[in-house]
């Protein structure tokens, strides 16, 4: 792992990550224990050969909880394990998401519910059960991974634009505790599943002609940024969206 930014405020906090061992979730989880976080991540599949490179780096083990985000009352025996062992948590960040290829006329009634489960509905009942912790603490840092895609997944799409509708909500009702809730929008990150299953050179060319910066996306450019919206140097910014995507949108 390369050398990122320092925030000396996010040491021995308390972190929970959905998707945290894959991925720009591993990126992510990586990033917070190079910070002296207490880290904690959950995904359904194991992820041994990423607790076996970064177990013995940092001050703390990241904490492996294996668990199907679908699964909403096993994912909230996860966060109170969590913070059994971590303390209550500090920062949730809702990063596990499923960016099946699907068009409009194939998709089913039970594949439309599932990319919900999983996209949208975990980052709304993971933030019901840390915001009680956060609430005591008069602090706290949610950050809901979004997307700018616009084609070939509806579904996904659909859900991740609901993420942002949740974001702005969250944010104004949690304010007054001290919570502060982002999004934090990637481009297109070239991981390796990415690599595997979708990045032919073809549609890499044209995603390239659209973006203003000349270098492909990889997880570890969303480090900063995640880092940056837990910490207190982000203290009064809350309900904004933080797009990473190589200025593919322009904004402002």
């Amino acid at each position: 792992m390369n050398h990122y930014a320092t925030f000396k405020d996010l040491e021995d906090a308390s972190v929970f990550i959905t998707g945290g061992g894959s991925g720009i979730g591993a990126s992510i989880t990586e990033g917070f224990l190079s910070q002296g976080a207490k880290v904690a991540f959950v995904q359904r599949s194991n992820c041994d050969e990423f607790l076996d490179q970064v177990s013995s780096k940092y001050k703390y083990r990241p904490l492996f909880i294996k668990c199907d985000i679908t699964d909403t009352d096993a994912l909230k025996t996860a966060i109170t394990e969590t913070s059994r062992i971590n303390g209550g948590i500090d920062v949730l960040i809702n990063n596990a998401a499923n960016d099946f290829r699907h068009s409009l006329d194939e998709l089913s009634p039970e594949e439309w519910d599932q990319a919900i489960n999983i996209n949208l509905k975990p980052h709304f009942f993971t933030a019901q059960a840390v915001v009680p912790s956060m609430k005591e603490k008069g602090i706290g840092s949610i950050i809901n991974l979004s997307s700018h895609g616009d084609a070939s997944y509806p579904a996904y799409i659909a859900s991740k634009a609901g993420i942002r509708g949740l974001t702005r909500s969250f944010a104004r009702d949690l304010g007054c505790y001290g919570i502060r809730v982002n999004t934090l929008i990637p481009g297109w990150v070239l991981t390796e599943r990415q690599c595997n299953l979708w990045a032919n050179d073809k549609d890499l060319e044209l995603h390239m002609q659209k973006q203003s910066l000349k270098e492909f996306l990889k997880p570890n450019d969303l480090i900063d940024s995640a880092l940056f919206l837990a910490s207190n140097a982000s203290r009064m910014i809350t309900g904004q969206a933080i797009v990473v995507d190589a200025g593919v949108n322009i904004t402002g």
